[in-house]
């Protein structure tokens, strides 16, 4: 990575990732995603200045430069959102060399460019939720293991708002000695950010019945959900069991395991649950996160009103 820059600004380039992933605690896949962007812009320079670019070609940069690079990612088919991203990257690493290096860049500032619209949660309605998380473990033949796993996980995700990646990294010790008796559950979310998420009694009852049933010594550090070999299960396989459900159920292609989270936050929402609230049990680092479900919320009684009201 950072071939196309010099020397002592690809060494930049990498203290900069450090800083994002020590100090900024974001997550690897973040981080090695500002990574990739950075080292987009250094190949567009380098290959205009037929040279690695340098501490000069930083500091001149120029608007028309960067609208350049911006028309360049639209030509090689880059979504707005993914060139949104790579220009705030751009931003945070310019910043960053101003402040430790001393090497000011106005014309990342200058730059205007409006990602793509943020699209609307797709939260399922609570029958489609309560379907999907009953039929996990609703088979012709007796439930094994594998089935009260997913039933588990799945309740996990909808009954206390989870992501698919925080569910997955939990180990047996977050469950205490009796995981039926579990009703808060600490969870490491986005940014090492830790909180506390609420656990129905029915959640706990199938995370119960899941370790009762599981072949695999689930000791205090172990990955509590399993895959069939004895591993930690992978997101693939969650996201690939959810398909075949769905497929089975007949519910929407936006269902997903991600789509129980939303449905967690907007069924909460609609219930009356303070907005804030919501997003201390969601991790959200702003309010702006989580004031997207009032978009959700309206949307829907909006598409309400129209099908009911009667007219005159």
């Amino acid at each position: 990575m950072f071939a196309r820059a010099s020397d002592d600004i690809a060494r930049i380039a990498r203290a900069w990732l450090a800083r994002l992933s020590g100090e900024r605690r974001l997550a690897v896949r973040t981080v090695a995603g500002y990574g990739r962007d950075l080292d987009d812009v250094f190949a567009f320079l380098a290959v205009h200045r037929g040279r690695p670019v340098d501490r000069s070609d930083l500091a001149g940069l120029a608007p028309a430069d960067l609208r350049a690079w911006l028309a360049d990612r639209q030509r090689r088919g880059y979504a707005r959102s993914s060139t949104a991203r790579a220009l705030a990257a751009l931003r945070s690493f310019l910043r960053f060399l101003e402040r430790s290096h001393g090497i000011a860049c106005p014309a990342a500032r200058a730059i205007r460019f409006g990602g793509a619209k943020r699209a609307l949660p797709r939260a399922l309605a609570p029958s489609e939720a309560a379907a999907l998380t009953g039929a996990a473990a609703e088979t012709e033949r007796p439930a094994s293991w594998l089935d009260l796993r997913d039933r588990a996980l799945l309740l996990l995700l909808w009954g206390s708002g989870l992501r698919i990646g925080e569910a997955l990294a939990l180990t047996r010790g977050a469950l205490g000695p009796d995981p039926a008796a579990l009703r808060t559950l600490a969870v490491r979310g986005k940014g090492g950010r830790d909180r506390l998420v609420p656990v129905l009694p029915q959640v706990a009852e199938a995370l119960a019945a899941y370790c009762a049933a599981c072949p695999w010594r689930l000791t205090r550090e172990a990955p509590l959900f399993r895959g069939a070999r004895g591993g930690q299960l992978q997101p693939a396989v969650v996201q690939r069991r959810v398909r075949e459900l769905r497929v089975a159920l007949g519910l929407p292609e936006t269902t997903t395991p991600h789509a129980l989270r939303h449905s967690f936050a907007s069924h909460l929402l609609a219930d009356g649950a303070d907005l804030r609230a919501i997003q201390e049990l969601l991790g959200h680092r702003s309010l702006s996160t989580t004031q997207i479900y009032t978009r959700v919320d309206a949307e829907r009684l909006t598409t309400l009103h129209a099908a009911r009201h009667p007219r005159g």
